[in-house]
């Protein structure tokens, strides 16, 4: 028995087997010999009798430990690819998938739209360049009908799921043939509905344009609607100051309740881990989604479950959104953090730092009355935590975000709940 203080290669284990594998090949005529002996002849060669060989396998394997460190970060996605051959597609029999019937049927479009180009590739790529042919009638209509859902809070036709026989007549057909050619022509654009002067028409309603139109399908104001639920929680932050507006990037787990997916019965009991710092402030589009166990706020606020696609959500008006945007500590956080924005950068008196505030967040002044119920409320709560500044430091507590310390905690919670106020404003909370 020998023992050796490296891994030996796998030709010296052959000569020290008395094995050599090269006696077969070498009885070889050179112009006889396979790929394969070729290359063993190579590796021994370079192995064996080439010095500089062994410090640039060494070199190479480092790099590729690099290399795979460099990877180790990145996620898989799997990509869906089209088959070599095409497999035959029967007509079913009353639709059932183990009843097919003798009729095959190829790759195409339906008669009563454009046809594919000659050339086009019968597969996904060239339903793809079927779909932005310039005189496909659908796309830009479908799209053009979405933005101006996404904008007016209804589209021009009312049910984006349907725009065919089943679903609602325009109320504009004119503007949207208008609107879909301007559109495709224009590179798909879609400044020309924000820059027109029906979107920039103010929101108010007169009382007999509500009597006669109270959907606003006539467009003679603006589009009032409350915010989508990842708005509500993105424009808090913003208002306050610490939104996180960084691009890209996995997802992240802001705050959620305690042992919220044990309660809902996930198998295998898995742990819901926190993120911090900087990561609790990322846009609501970059939250970690679990589609058993969906963000309590986001469904609270109308958000679909994402277990399917969802043309148009719905919006409602319940007790249990109040009770997010004033209790959550994401919202108490935001109101804290706004109320420290408002001392430093407000100003010096109450009626400066209120003004601030509507600033803000409503994008105006505060009337008089208003800002008397601000004031009212302000010296209610600075008289409240000056006889109790353990509440003050309580409140003041909520959330990862470190407060100022020099800043008067009496001063700075009286003023977290005067932002707390205008942050659940129905203006706030409202697109105007």
């Amino acid at each position: 028995m020998r023992i050796f203080k490296r891994q030996l290669t796998a030709a010296e284990v052959q000569a020290l087997a008395k094995s050599n594998p090269l006696s077969p090949i070498l009885a070889v005529a050179a112009d006889k010999r396979t790929k394969e002996q070729v290359q063993t002849l190579r590796d021994y060669y370079l192995k064996n009798d080439d010095a500089k060989y062994g410090e640039l396998v060494k070199q190479r394997d480092k790099l590729k430990a690099e290399e795979a460190e460099l990877k180790k970060p990145l996620t898989t996605v799997m990509v869906m690819g089209n088959m070599s051959k095409l497999r035959d597609t029967f007509i079913l029999n009353r639709g059932a998938y183990d009843s097919p019937t003798a009729h095959k049927v190829e790759p195409g479009t339906p008669r009563v739209l454009p046809p594919m180009l000659k050339d086009a590739p019968r597969n996904r790529l060239g339903m793809a360049e079927w779909l932005f042919q310039p005189n496909h009638p659908l796309t830009a209509r479908v799209a053009v009908n979405r933005y101006w859902q996404l904008l007016f809070g209804q589209g021009l036709v009312t049910t984006p799921e349907d725009l065919g026989s089943q679903g609602e007549f325009p109320s504009h057909p004119e503007l949207l043939d208008w609107l879909v050619i301007d559109f495709r022509e224009n590179g798909w654009n879609v400044k020309q509905i924000v820059m027109s002067a029906t979107y920039r028409q103010t929101s108010n309603i007169r009382p007999e344009l509500l009597k006669r139109d109270p959907d606003n399908r006539l467009l003679a104001r603006g589009p009032r609607f409350r915010l989508q639920g990842e708005f509500i929680r993105d424009n808090a932050l913003a208002i306050s100051g610490p939104l996180n507006t960084k691009m890209g990037g996995p997802g992240v787990k802001p705050y959620q309740p305690p042992g919220l997916w044990i309660e809902v019965g996930l198998s295998g009991k898995p742990k819901f881990v926190q993120d911090h710092a900087g990561k609790l402030y990322r846009r609501r589009i970059y939250t970690y989604w679990k589609r058993s166990a969906p963000p309590p706020s986001m469904q609270l606020f109308d958000a679909p479950t994402r277990e399917k696609c969802a043309v148009r959500r719905p919006r409602t008006n319940t007790p249990l959104q109040a009770l997010v945007t004033l209790n959550d500590v994401q919202f108490v956080e935001a109101a804290r953090n706004l109320a420290q924005r408002m001392i430093k950068g407000g100003g010096r008196g109450p009626e400066d730092r209120s003004a601030f505030a509507f600033l803000l967040a409503v994008a105006r002044k505060p009337s008089e009355s208003e800002q008397q119920v601000v004031l009212e409320v302000y010296n209610t709560g600075l008289e409240h935590y000056r006889n109790d500044e353990k509440a003050a430091k309580q409140l003041l507590g909520i959330g990862e975000s470190k407060r100022d310390e020099a800043l008067d905690p009496a001063e700075h919670a009286a003023w977290t709940l005067v932002a707390g106020m205008l942050l659940n404003l129905n203006e706030t909370l409202t697109r105007e």
